[in-house]
Parts: structure tokens; sequence; C-alpha cells
């Protein structure tokens, strides 16, 4: 597997993936007008640049040796609020690439970047209803809060909190 550091000229593969992955992810739980908010508000060119140069998140990008095509990424945040927690923001893995541990590889590399510079757990929200859930536990997360967000024009996000402690 071929990781790499996503730049500022990888904006287009980004928006690409979420585009293709965000309509299974999401089909039976939010609208199609949220899911249009959220993908505007998250995955337009501006707001992926705002949160690579502004945010400090930074973006993995992944893909098999011997395949031209990225085929999923991960965005992420080290010392989150200030304290000694990496935040994933996004993990998104092409549904056609689904099982090939893509989605894990990435989380690992999140877990080596965040004890690199000595942060002690990983944070992740997932909406209550994602079919992801089984995937993130299996991997060591817990679940250890509720919370909902209110992103304007009347939608809420309905999340899980999830930590990974890096040192048990």
């Amino acid at each position: 597997m071929k990781i790499i550091a996503a730049q500022e000229e990888h904006i287009p593969v980004i928006r690409e993936i979420a585009y293709k992955t965000w309509p299974e992810a999401y089909l039976n739980i939010l609208t199609e007008e949220q899911s249009e908010y959220m993908l505007d508000w998250m995955y337009s060119a501006s707001a992926l640049k705002e949160q690579m140069l502004q945010l400090e998140h930074r973006f993995l990008l992944a893909k098999e040796e011997d395949s031209a095509v990225f085929q999923g990424y991960v965005s992420y945040e080290l010392h989150y609020k200030e304290r000694p927690e990496t935040k994933i923001h996004k993990l998104y893995v092409l549904p056609e690439y689904h099982g090939r541990s893509i989605g894990r590889i990435l989380i690992d590399k999140v877990a080596e970047e965040a004890k690199k510079n000595n942060d002690t757990a990983i944070l992740l929200n997932m909406n209550r209803m994602n079919k992801a859930l089984n995937f993130y536990t299996h991997l060591g997360f817990r679940i250890i809060g509720e919370e909902n967000i209110d992103i304007g024009k009347g939608f809420l996000m309905e999340d899980y909190i999830f930590k990974k402690d890096l040192y048990l």
C-alpha cells in the first residue's frame, strides 16, 4: 500500500473520493438536501484548502502499489484542542475497495503519526446510524459519548464520539 501526504494539488482527488463514497455511506441516513449541503460545506475546493492551510488538517491518500487510482483518504489533526489527542476528521475508502484493509492501514498511519507527536489517543466522530460502527470497534475504538452538532440550515449531525488509546 502506498500512502502519501496530500497537498493542495490533490484537492480534486479528495473531492472525487468524497463524492463517490458519500452516497453509499449516507444513503439511508441523510436526506439528499442535507447530503448536498454537507458535501459543499466540507468538500468544496475552498473548504478543503482552508482545512489544509488554516486548520492544519493533514490528509493522507492511499492506493495499492499497482494502481494509478487513489482508493481512500484520511484527514486528521494532531494535538486536537491542544490536548495530547489526534482527531480523525474524515476517513473514506471508495466502495469498490472496501474489505481490502485500506481504512485500517490509514488509521494505523494516523496512529503512528500521533505517537511520533506525543499524542496518546485518537478521537473521531461518526454518525450514530453509520454502518461503520463495527469497523471502528474492531480496531479498538470505544464510544465515549454522543453529541449533536448544529451545522446550519436546520441540519444536525448526530454523532458518537469514539476514542482509541494508543498506549494500552
